[in-house]
């Protein structure tokens, strides 16, 4: 500020929040949030490594530590949302409180974190292009070339910000955390705008606010019967050369990882032994926080935050009930065996269906053995 006294200029920036400082050389500068935090999960190799059931149990996990935990899902296809799909195409359609047809994974973190999202948190690519080219009809670009980068990364960055602040745990108060989703694999041509955007956001938001878990495929060869790293490093290296590095390894694999096989992945990946974790397969989806909770996530993810051991979250999750829940779900010999959601999937034969199903069998356990499954399904 050139006009007023140098005093009172900075007494005026200092009581106005971070997302409203301006400069008058150069107008409104970008908003960024610093208070909140960001994590990011992405996917490598295949796609169907369960990257939404990983990023709502990380959820679950800074939940237990005492942080409000938030979700947006990014589905990189161009429809504006997933109502007009076929469920053979995409998988089933979860509808919102406030109406809005999103994607399965939505469902996936409300049940988790039992919190209520709305439409604005599933951004597709249709969404991002239909509010980018709303604005250049309306002239909010000023004559200037609308191009991929920066118009549309710049919206994508700004639909992030602004619907990561809305209140989703029913008070008024915003989510210290943010979990992102990114659909499909990296790689993808879909994908790239979104990723462009995400690199540019890590460094808009700065150091100790942006973490990035990468989960990927560790596979074991039949006739060989030994894990194989190289399909992982590949990802890595083109996460790299897209401009994200990954803070944190999510390894998808059939048995536990050998203790070589991470050092091997630490060694090409660049990613500290502490910050690889091994996502097996286990009997139930419900078992994955608890795998993450064993094996330290949360706490390096509360570090690459800034947030381990200063005094703003314990340091041990309280996943009590949570061990319960996956208990009580084991205990069902045939999840269902009476429920309707069975026999559709039966008849379709696909596997979305399948899981709503089951997600229906355990509240109606829950229900009829009075634990409080019923509500949190």
């Amino acid at each position: 500020p050139f006009s007023e006294p140098p005093k009172k200029a900075a007494a005026a920036r200092a009581s106005q929040p971070a997302s409203a400082v301006t400069d008058r050389r150069f107008g409104k500068l970008p908003r960024v949030y610093v208070d909140m935090k960001y994590v990011l999960v992405t996917g490598g190799v295949v796609s169907g490594l369960g990257k939404g059931v990983t990023a709502s149990s990380i959820g679950v996990l800074l939940k237990a530590c005492g942080l409000r935990v938030t979700s947006i899902k990014i589905d990189p296809y161009l429809n504006t949302d997933a109502g007009t799909m076929s469920p053979f195409e995409h998988g089933e359609v979860f509808v919102l409180d406030d109406g809005g047809e999103v994607d399965l994974d939505l469902g996936n973190y409300e049940r988790f974190l039992d919190i209520k999202l709305t439409r604005d948190n599933n951004i597709t690519t249709g969404k991002i292009y239909q509010a980018v080219i709303n604005k250049e009809r309306k002239g909010d670009y000023l004559g200037k070339t609308v191009q991929v980068v920066p118009h549309i990364t710049d919206e994508i960055q700004d639909w992030i910000e602004r619907v990561a602040m809305n209140p989703v745990d029913g008070t008024d108060k915003p989510a210290d955390v943010c979990v992102i989703e990114l659909g499909g694999t990296i790689g993808d041509i879909e994908s790239m705008p979104f990723i462009e955007a995400l690199g540019q956001f890590s460094y808009r938001v700065g150091p100790g606010n942006f973490c990035l878990v990468h989960v990927s495929l560790v596979p074991v060869l039949t006739v060989v019967g030994e894990q194989k790293t190289k399909p992982t490093q590949h990802s890595v290296r083109g996460l790299r050369g897209l401009g994200l590095m990954p803070d944190i390894l999510a390894c998808r694999s059939t048995q536990p990882l050998e203790e070589n096989v991470k050092l091997k992945l630490s060694q090409f990946c660049q990613v500290p032994v502490s910050n690889i974790v091994n996502l097996h397969d286990v009997t139930n989806i419900w078992h994955i926080p608890l795998l993450l909770r064993d094996q330290r996530a949360h706490e390096a993810i509360l570090k690459v935050l800034g947030l381990w051991c200063v005094g703003k979250v314990p340091q041990e999750p309280k996943l009590s009930e949570w061990t319960e829940r996956a208990s009580r779900f084991d205990k069902l010999k045939s999840p269902g065996q009476d429920c309707h959601g069975w026999k559709i999937y039966r008849h379709i034969g696909f596997l979305p269906v399948y899981f709503e199903g089951s997600s229906a069998c355990v509240g109606c356990f829950g229900q009829e053995t009075g634990s409080g499954l019923g509500s949190f399904m």
